[in-house]
């Protein structure tokens, strides 16, 4: 299995057809969700994934500044269900943590999180900074890491 990541204009046509496969698979079938997958934020942002012979099958999409948030932006994060609970979302969200901060120089994050996985965001050091709120019928906080914060909770991990 490879970590890949790319800008949107260097994905093949196959790589772009199974990122969008596995979003829509999970954000809209699996968790009965009806919405507008492609915002047009795609092209902006950094493709990072795990590809095994086969399939993606751990994905996240990285944004800049200015176009979710102030702050550059960790978003679309999925693991394909037959690979979930063996540690690759934890991989993806160091991995995009640390793009964010190594190769892209910046020095915040903030992302949307559904509810239920704040104690995960929260383990990577990010901290709650809002109150619940509705994202498509499904409950979300934002959650905020600085760099600063960040090495203190890299050693602990």
């Amino acid at each position: 299995m490879n970590w890949i990541s790319k800008q949107f204009n260097q994905l093949t046509l196959e790589e772009l057809y199974e990122i969008l496969f596995l979003r829509c698979n999970i954000f809209i079938v699996e968790q009965n969700c009806p919405y507008l997958d492609i915002d047009h934020h795609d092209q902006e942002s950094t493709h990072l994934f795990l590809k095994n012979e086969e399939n993606i099958i751990a994905y996240c999409r990285i944004l800049p500044p200015s176009i979710s948030y102030e702050e550059a932006s960790i978003g679309r994060v999925v693991v394909d269900n037959n690979f979930r609970g063996s540690g690759h979302a934890r991989i993806l969200m160091k991995k995009a943590i640390d793009y964010i901060f190594n190769e892209m120089n910046l020095n915040e994050i903030k992302i949307s999180g559904q509810t239920y996985l704040v104690k995960f965001y929260e383990s990577l050091g990010f901290k709650r900074v809002s109150e619940p709120y509705l994202e498509d019928n499904i409950e979300h906080v934002d959650l905020y890491l600085n760099k600063s914060k960040r090495e203190k909770v890299r050693d602990e991990i």
